[in-house]
């Protein structure tokens, strides 16, 4: 079988009735889903499948919401072909599609990794107060560039950093409004091709996330960990990891820390990965990657007829 790796989307992919059919289709599917209302004690599936948007759309919400779909895709897959996280080259997950991928590979049960979530989602979104953090991508803007910015942003105190290096010419920044949008009057003045806010409900990886990183180290404190099954290629080190110790202080840091997905999605293709597989809601991973390394080829599996495709694509491959 050609080398895989399996992928894990973050906050901003969710949709209403994601992972539905899913778990109309197959059992294995419908486990996760019931899993994740038991642990949290309530419908979560209801309001994924066909509740309120503007509910899904809340952190402590959507947070533990894509894990389940993502999850579900992956048990869906397992349970119809021999395809088996276990035998891929490496996971990894962008910001909350951490959790995913170390649920996915056995790191942490599906129910502490939802009752994980729930916390992270409400201890960032309570961190900084609504309406005073915001984000914004830097389109054509380079690493240095970005963080140049990022010094004009915050000339003035307050915070201004780099959350994310999503792709080449894709970084966002974020921190108290007016420093990024001074960053952004700065973009600007420097040619960069576009800036953009985006509609996040709270200012991510960055160091305003303080106090939902020390809620994060505590309530990890309390949860059983193993090695993932596979190497986690890490948000903030963009390299693999497997001790489960180092694996939590990783997380925490990631609340506050740069997502370094650009490095990461290079490191995962320097091991020899032909098919990138992004299991869970939407393609956003899957189209950034397309602009980081245009050798390897990548598929999303979030929809039945995207298991099927997925399993008829590698049994092909191993005739």
């Amino acid at each position: 079988m050609q080398k895989v790796a399996f992928i894990f989307p973050g906050q901003g992919s969710q949709f209403i009735g994601m992972g539905r059919e899913l778990a109309e289709a197959y059992p294995a599917a419908r486990a996760v889903f019931e899993e994740v209302d038991e642990a949290l004690g309530e419908d979560l599936s209801g309001l994924i499948w066909s509740g309120d948007e503007a509910e899904l759309k809340r952190t402590a919400n959507t947070q533990p919401a894509l894990m389940a779909v993502s999850v579900a895709a992956i048990r869906a897959l397992e349970a119809v072909s021999d395809v088996k996280v276990s035998e891929a080259v490496c996971v990894a997950g962008h910001s909350l599609g951490e959790y995913s991928a170390l649920a996915a590979s056995g790191s942490v049960s599906v129910a502490q990794c939802a009752r994980l979530l729930r916390i992270r989602g409400e201890a960032m979104q309570a961190a900084v107060a609504e309406g005073e953090g915001a984000m914004a991508a830097l389109l054509g803007a380079t690493p240095q560039q970005a963080a140049e910015l990022c010094v004009i942003g915050a000339a003035e105190g307050g915070v201004c950093e780099i959350a994310n290096d999503n792709a080449p010419g894709q970084i966002v920044i974020s921190g108290q409004i007016q420093n990024v949008e001074a960053a952004m009057a700065g973009a600007r003045q420097a040619g960069i091709r576009k800036a953009v806010r985006l509609p996040v409900s709270a200012p991510f990886h960055c160091s305003l996330m303080q106090p939902a990183a020390d809620a994060m180290a505590g309530a990890l404190q309390n949860v059983e960990f193993r090695p993932p099954s596979v190497p986690l290629i890490a948000n903030v080190t963009a390299r693999p990891c497997k001790d489960p110790d180092t694996i939590k202080k990783q997380l925490v840091a990631q609340v506050t820390g740069q997502v370094r997905w650009t490095e990461s999605v290079r490191y995962i293709a320097s091991q020899g990965v032909e098919l990138l597989i992004e299991a869970g809601a939407g393609k956003v991973l899957s189209v950034m990657n397309r602009r980081t390394v245009k050798e390897i080829k990548g598929v999303t599996l979030g929809m039945p007829e995207e298991v099927e495709a997925l399993v008829r694509n590698l049994m092909n491959t191993e005739e």
